[in-house]
């Protein structure tokens, strides 16, 4: 329905197979589910360090708010252009599982280097760049494994019960930051211990349960043969696609509409003058709402079109923003605030790459998904420092009501470029 003027053969093969009717009665696939195990696993340990992290680094090391937009840009848009090196090397070599594994493993080890940083901020922003590493080597490949797993038309409800079993371990690792923090005496060294370990349990889970995918058959259409290997000449070929370009555009468009987690819950603890030691519980209720809508947003999308998602994802975005900047307080805001960013996250993380996935050939899927979601890293990089910026010369009332903005500007910007790539057949999917 949208984004694509070019055909389908290079897309998921088409063959008959007469296991597929029953294999469409399951709701994913095994490697789905592999996946969704692995990626589990690791946000328990990746958000049992993002639920502390704030209070941390601007509590305990009396970062300004520019000093810590800075660190938390860095954090998912630093290393944002080692996703299309991952994502083309997989390609070209066809070992997206060993390129994800690779990822899982730098993130492990990451965790340990938050205990030799010390109170050394440079240090802190280093380990967290090659946690970061980690993330962006791991996810083009992780993605492209379930498109490849998964039939075109059933790709939203894939990626959303991939993002829901995500969001369960989002769910859990900030209750395990705080019971860790309850055991020990609010130790942050034993948070990242602990976080290590889990870490390391996802990458035994992926090597041991999760299989390589491969097209069944090579493409019909002209081109390079299936079994030569993938060049750059065809990753800025696939560049010069308008639907492929004009994905890419929005994704950067988009990044710049996100300030961030830690912004939004530091703006909610100051609002409501919430105890630290209850800090991290603001993320258990966004990964609540995340866990609970992934799927049947999901499926939505699959049914009305993913785009119309994608929007009033972005849209829940823009009010949680304003929420912010109200005078509603105490519960109702907290409850509000914290279902609405849920929301967005579960319209718009799985969604968007669902919605890139038809438009990119199987050859450069990997690659392509890593595009899509460089351009949203290194726009939030900026979109970070930014905000960290405007907060400390306007203070965050100020702030947050320009960020709340900027979501209706980009978002009007970005349906208009979308459409622009809209089918006037009646098709629903993308």
């Amino acid at each position: 329905m949208y984004l694509s003027t070019v055909t389908r053969p290079e897309t998921e093969p088409v063959a008959p197979d007469p296991g597929r009717r029953r294999r469409r009665v399951a709701l994913v696939s095994g490697n789905v589910v592999a996946l969704g195990t692995v990626s589990l696993i690791t946000d328990i340990s990746a958000e049992m360090v993002t639920a502390v992290l704030p209070l941390y680094l601007v509590f305990g090391l009396q970062l300004s708010p520019l000093a810590f937009g800075v660190v938390d840009g860095v954090y998912t848009g630093a290393t944002a252009l080692l996703r299309v090196v991952g994502g083309f090397v997989a390609d070209r070599f066809r070992r997206r599982k060993l390129v994800a594994g690779l990822g899982y493993a730098l993130s492990a080890v990451a965790k340990l280097g938050l205990l030799l940083a010390g109170r050394s901020v440079p240090a802190i922003g280093a380990v967290i760049a090659v946690d970061r590493l980690g993330k962006g080597i791991r996810s083009a490949p992780r993605d492209a494994l379930i498109t490849l797993s998964t039939p075109s038309e059933s790709l939203g409800r894939a990626f959303g019960v991939h993002r829901m079993m995500d969001s369960v371990g989002a769910f859990l690792g900030p209750l395990v930051a705080v019971g860790v923090l309850l055991a020990v005496g609010e130790s942050y060294d034993a948070v990242f211990v602990t976080s290590f370990c889990v870490a390391a349990l996802a990458v035994v889970v992926l090597v041991l349960f999760v299989r390589e995918q491969q097209p069944a058959t090579p493409t019909a259409t002209a081109g390079p043969a299936a079994d030569t290997a993938v060049s750059v000449r065809e990753v800025w070929g696939l560049l010069r696609e308008r639907p492929a370009r004009r994905l890419v555009l929005a994704a950067g468009l988009l990044g710049l509409a996100t300030i961030g987690d830690g912004f939004v819950y530091l703006l909610l603890q100051r609002r409501e003058d919430l105890s630290l030691l209850w800090f991290p519980l603001l993320a258990v209720g966004t990964s609540l709402a995340y866990l609970l809508l992934a799927t049947p947003i999901g499926i939505v999308a699959d049914r009305i079109g993913r785009l119309p998602v994608v929007v009033g994802g972005y849209a829940a975005l823009g009010v949680t923003y304003l929420l912010l900047a109200g005078p509603v307080g105490g519960w109702p805001l907290l409850v509000l605030a914290l279902a609405l960013y849920g929301l967005f996250y579960a319209a718009t993380d799985g969604v968007l790459v669902a919605l890139a996935g038809p438009v990119l050939p199987v050859r450069l899927r990997t690659t392509g998904i890593a595009l899509v979601q460089t351009a949203q890293a290194l726009a939030y990089l900026v979109s970070s420092v930014l905000f960290g910026l405007a907060w400390q010369a306007w203070g965050p009332q100020t702030a947050i009501r320009v960020a709340a903005a900027t979501v209706a500007g980009i978002l009007l910007v970005t349906m208009l470029l979308l459409a622009r790539g809209r089918r006037p057949a009646s098709r629903k999917v993308p």
